[in-house]
């Protein structure tokens, strides 16, 4: 994976990782589940991360097979 493609997945999995744990956090302290607009942008984040990766994962897939 490239370097630009490695800091791009690390940026995603940073984001997303500190949405979930806010998310976390108001679940267990306040008992407040997160509003659906705030779980469907961490599905598209997730959706965007991966993309990312299986794209990259195909070009090196068929560079090997050429």
């Amino acid at each position: 994976m490239s370097q630009t493609k490695r800091e791009q997945v690390s940026s995603h999995l940073r984001y997303l990782r500190q949405e979930l744990r806010e998310m976390h956090l108001g679940i267990k302290e306040d008992g407040l589940f997160p509003e659906p607009s705030e779980l469907r942008g961490i599905m598209a984040q997730l959706e965007a991360l991966h993309e990312l990766v299986e794209g990259n994962t195909k070009l090196q897939s068929n560079s090997e097979a050429a």
